[in-house]
């Protein structure tokens, strides 16, 4: 019997047992903003009545929510469904029908590619398009095909059920909140604009309410995501236009929020009014993701990111008056087509000049239909990885300066959850590091000063000196 003749055998006699409950398994790649997508799709998938599996082989309900921005993501995920097309295969033999579905940016991207190379995807939906998946799932002739990847007329957001208080106390003390999708920047080497779309904000009371829920459930900590978090410029209850810096200080009010973020950032939106927010916001953490890409004014201006050194070592200088204690973190691309050795060099000073208590740093890697992918001088693969070692390495020197500055120290620490050693919890720092100190399970949701002890190569080890704050608990 052939394949295709297997899948549809099972398509027409698979339907869950009576009592027998559906599974969906979502497998998310890539950035913050996968990750809060992955949650409500499984928001999404409890609403339709499937429970979730904690692996693909035991899921009625397959989601890869995939990321463009790694490099050779389109070849990771189709190695992934060549893995799912088997399993597909194996449990339509046992009567099994299985949906899979390929959402997010390589979906976006290359949808029509991926139904191509393989049939055996079902729903190929673009992340402006996820909230269609009840209507796919339900209304689909059986054995239909779907493309959902235009950029839809209405909002995802009206149509996206709240999580549950359940699930979002299985999903611990920290959360993401997007509150501002795309990107109007058009980076030379950046897929995002085509992806997901321009600039767009979400209403500020929505926001709001998404925010109250999580901590009425015991979230303490909620970091406002987006592509370009600080373009923020949603419009509040009146129809009045708000910025981050309101934004977050609206969100510091509500109720049980202990602590706030916000990520990722450009140069070019950071006012004056957000930097004098890490002063004025006492909730607002001592944390500034803001990406550079690279130390060099002439590979800047190749990348289109229309800032350049002086700019970006302003708003650091201006960040430190403001906030003494600011930590900050970035991102870095080596071997950009026409990167010199000496402009490499550019970049490894800027590291050391900020002193960064965390960055990433990545080769460039063409995307295509990007601009940077047609421009000459593509550098030698080899000289990339020499140059993105040598970068990582400096790197890690900085953090781990930063990591030994804070001995003596107190901090406030968010404990999240138990540690492997018994006896112990682990929380998270101001500065996103992972701390762990002696403590019972019962603080877990709440935030306590903590002295530092010791540094190790990934986490910090702490004594709790005094508990500062808790939200609602998360301890059932």
């Amino acid at each position: 019997m052939s394949e295709s003749n297997v899948l549809e055998d099972a398509r027409r006699s698979a339907s869950p047992a009576r009592g027998e409950e559906r599974r969906a398994f979502i497998k998310s790649f890539g950035c913050q903003m996968n990750v809060y997508d992955a949650e409500r799709m499984a928001d999404i998938a409890a609403k339709e009545g499937y429970r979730e599996a904690q692996r693909a082989e035991d899921a009625d309900l397959v989601v890869l929510n995939t990321c463009h921005i790694r490099e050779r993501a389109s070849e990771k995920i189709f190695s992934e469904l060549g893995k799912l097309r088997s399993l597909k295969m194996e449990r339509a033999r046992q009567g099994r029908e299985t949906t899979l579905v390929v959402a997010g940016c390589v979906a976006q991207a290359e949808g029509e590619e991926i139904r191509r190379r393989q049939p055996a995807v079902d729903f190929v939906v673009g992340p402006q398009n996820y909230h269609r998946l009840p209507q796919l799932l339900r209304d689909r002739p059986r054995g239909a095909k779907a493309i959902e990847t235009e950029f839809p007329v209405e909002d995802k957001f009206d149509y996206l059920p709240p999580s549950p208080a359940k699930a979002i106390r299985a999903r611990g003390a920290t959360a993401f909140v997007t509150v501002q999708e795309g990107c109007d920047k058009f980076c030379a080497f950046c897929v995002v604009p085509y992806t997901r779309g321009g600039e767009v904000s979400r209403p500020v009371e929505r926001i709001l309410d998404e925010i109250a829920r999580l901590t009425a459930a015991g979230v303490g900590e909620i970091t406002l995501i987006g592509q370009n978090v600080n373009a923020y410029a949603g419009r509040d209850a009146k129809g009045v236009a708000t910025d981050l810096a309101r934004l977050l200080a609206a969100a510091a009010e509500v109720p049980g929020l202990l602590r706030l973020r916000y990520a990722t950032s450009h140069p070019n939106d950071m006012s004056d009014d957000l930097i004098a927010a890490h002063r004025d916001n006492p909730k607002l953490a001592p944390y500034l993701h803001l990406p550079i890409q690279a130390g060099s004014d002439r590979i800047l201006a190749a990348m289109n990111r229309k800032h350049n050194v002086r700019d970006y070592m302003a708003i650091v200088e201006k960040a430190r008056r403001a906030r003494p204690d600011i930590a900050l973190s970035g991102d870095f691309i080596v071997g950009f087509p026409g990167e010199t050795d000496a402009e490499f060099r550019e970049t490894l000073a800027i590291v050391r000049e900020v002193g960064y208590a965390s960055a990433y740093a990545f080769k460039y890697s063409p995307r295509p239909g990007t601009p940077a992918a047609e421009l000459d001088g593509q550098v030698d693969e080899a000289v990339k990885v020499e140059r993105l070692a040598e970068l990582l390495a400096a790197i890690e020197a900085e953090r781990i300066a930063f990591g030994r500055a804070l001995l003596g120290r107190r901090l406030e620490v968010l404990f999240d959850k138990p540690a492997r050693r018994e006896g112990q919890i682990i929380g998270r720092s101001p500065y996103m590091q992972s701390v762990h100190a002696d403590g019972d399970v019962s603080r877990i949701g709440a935030m306590a000063s903590v002295e530092i002890v010791g540094v190790g190569a990934n986490s910090l080890a702490g004594r709790i000196v005094a508990p500062a704050s808790r939200g609602a608990s998360l301890i059932a």
